[in-house]
């Protein structure tokens, strides 16, 4: 009851990770506990600049708003029965973000996935710049080292190198490193 006086109950919250041209890559809902006013949150909401935790309703997760392209109040964004989108005035494809990709950093793309007799857009991570790379290798099997060999680097003396010392001079050795730098 304290919550409804003080008006920090919390803002349930649709959270989207990533907005495409025509898709919106939805993770669901999740809340939002305002530590200020409920009405200044909403407008910061609304204004894309919300900074603070985020609560996830499946899974129980409180995570860092800067994750997700955008937290949009429950009642801007409405899902219809063909699974699109209407928010911002504009109709949008929606593809559903696993769990395992709310905290991923990089881009998303959607995959078309049979559940049951339905199809749905699922969102996964965008790795098409590895395969990329190793399409582009000659032979991603072969590795290719310089004559120095395997375990050198070229700023340390080869072991057969006559400058190199074979011996350790013990005259130069100090007790410095014991305490007795009397």
């Amino acid at each position: 009851m304290l919550k409804w006086l003080t008006g920090k109950q919390p803002i349930p919250v649709w959270v989207i990770k990533q907005i495409d041209d025509t898709l919106l890559h939805l993770c669901g809902q999740g809340s939002i506990e305002p530590h200020t006013r409920r009405s200044s949150v909403i407008e910061r909401l609304h204004a894309g600049d919300y900074e603070g935790a985020v609560s996830m309703n499946t899974g129980g997760l409180v995570l860092n708003a800067r994750l997700f392209a955008a937290l949009v109040p429950l009642e801007a964004l409405q899902l219809d029965a063909q699974g699109h989108a209407h928010w911002n005035g504009r109709s949008w494809y929606v593809a559903q973000v696993p769990q395992r990709c709310w905290t991923y950093e990089g881009r998303l793309v959607a995959q078309r996935q049979l559940l049951g007799n339905q199809e749905q857009l699922i969102s996964v991570e965008d790795v098409s710049d590895i395969r990329r790379q190793v399409q582009g290798a000659t032979d991603p099997a072969r590795v290719n080292f310089d004559p120095r060999g395997v375990n050198e680097h070229p700023l340390l003396a080869r072991r057969d190198d006559p400058e190199t010392p074979t011996r350790h001079d013990t005259s130069r050795r100090t007790d410095k490193w014991r305490g007795h730098d009397d």
